[in-house]
């Protein structure tokens, strides 16, 4: 079929090596000074930036509380209002049925038992964009999840918050939320600012400067990772409408210039007719300036055959894979790395992203090969526990203990195991 060539064509052989590193070095340095000036000046820092960067009005308030929240959803379109909180009951009901796969344990160990338990982090703070797109989802997914988990504290942070997104909060269960963007609000959050708490741990999508703070507090608090732009590649053979891929493809390239939307099939024929239907979609499209660069450079990977397309899917780990395809179960049960995988034409993306149950905030950048996506177990510290009750039957594990001890030059660690002997409890 001729027509435009609006993906690039590219082969197994010639797929391109993932370099796209989360946060450039400039941005990271620019943020971290951001950071460094919140941490030292506190509210007065918090406010100079976010009324320089234009997240508030001068004089405006920094945070909105719960009262300010509940009223934005009471006098939100009640059709609007319901559509929110459908949402909500979804995402929490997967959250609730993953938090309770996970349980404390018990196991026999000599002389005693051991285990884990499991204890949410008290406090954390949820990002939501409020850029270009203001996104009221990742509210939803952030502090549902959150709340689902356990926390006890929770807030949100979103620059210039629509009345949607101050609604979605409410209904999500979020405490507060900080009218504060980039990296000024993570500053926040990881340090506390004035009537902003410190938190335990910072979740949430963003642009590069939010990812930049992130980047630069990790270790001080937990994050859920270091995410970049956007992904979605489309496992499709000959069966697949080239119409609904291509859709499913700008869905994704609407969201920045620099997302990554990334076809993968073994049928030329298919390959075509997604270019073409490309074309035609953003001849009509009104995000077409943002999606078009984006599909700028994005790419096909033709391949010989299924096999072939499984390996490519493995080496790109993306952050959204569909499999559109014939025998779509089989296909999906190969694939390894996926930060989320959608199984079958009907099982769009989109419906993902907004709230089908499983959450949104997915790794990029490959790093699905080692992570997965927020979820209840980012909140979650699982702390491991032993007791001994009887001296006697753990004698074998002190003796144990005090040998591996020697072995590895540590006396101390022999002598404090070997008092444990229900023999003699001097150093030895």
């Amino acid at each position: 079929m001729a027509g435009p060539v609006m993906l690039r064509r590219v082969t197994l052989q010639t797929l391109p090596a993932d370099t796209r590193e989360a946060v450039d070095a400039a941005t990271l340095a620019a943020a971290g000074a951001i950071v460094a000036d919140v941490a030292a000046r506190g509210e007065a820092a918090l406010r100079h930036h976010a009324e320089r960067l234009g997240d508030l009005a001068p004089g405006g308030p920094l945070v909105l509380d719960r009262a300010a929240l509940q009223a934005a959803a009471d006098a939100l379109d009640p059709a609007d209002r319901a559509l929110l909180q459908r949402t909500v009951d979804r995402v929490r009901a997967f959250a609730d049925a993953q938090r309770a796969a996970i349980q404390p344990i018990e196991v026999p160990i000599p002389g005693g038992v051991a285990g884990h338990q499991l204890a949410p982090v008290e406090r954390a703070g949820c990002y939501a964009p409020g850029g270009r797109f203001p996104l009221p989802s990742s509210v939803i997914m952030t502090a549902v999840t959150a709340r689902a988990a356990g926390v006890q504290t929770v807030w949100v942070a979103s620059p210039r918050p629509t009345a949607v997104t101050q609604a979605a909060a409410a209904l999500a269960g979020a405490d507060a939320l900080l009218c504060v963007g980039g990296a000024q609000a993570i500053a926040a959050f990881a340090y506390g600012a004035g009537p902003v708490p410190r938190m335990d741990a910072i979740v949430g999508p963003g642009n590069k400067w939010v990812t930049a703070a992130k980047q630069t507090v990790a270790g001080r608090v937990a994050i859920d990772m270091l995410a970049g732009p956007s992904e979605l590649v489309v496992l499709a053979d000959d069966t697949a409408d080239p119409a609904t891929v291509a859709a499913d493809l700008l869905a994704q390239a609407e969201h920045d210039v620099e997302a990554l939307p990334i076809l993968v099939t073994p049928s030329a024929r298919l390959a075509d007719a997604v270019d073409v239907e490309l074309a035609a979609q953003l001849a009509v499209l009104p995000t077409a300036a943002t999606a078009r660069a984006a599909v700028a450079q994005g790419y096909t990977v033709l391949v010989d055959d299924l096999d072939q397309a499984v390996e490519a899917c493995d080496r790109i780990a993306p952050e959204h894979l569909e499999v559109d395809c014939q025998d779509a179960d089989r296909v999906a049960a190969r694939l390894k790395h996926w930060g989320g995988l959608f199984v079958g034409d009907a099982a769009a993306e989109v419906l993902g992203d907004y709230g089908a149950g499983p959450n949104h905030t997915l790794p990029t950048g490959g790093t699905a090969r080692y992570s997965g996506g927020l979820s209840v177990f980012t909140f979650l510290r699982v702390r491991t526990w032993m007791r001994i009750d009887d001296r006697q039957a753990a004698a074998a594990l002190v003796t144990d203990a005090t040998r591996l001890a020697r072995l590895e030059g540590l006396e101390a660690h022999a002598r404090a195991a070997a008092r444990r002997q229900p023999t003699d409890r001097s150093a030895r």
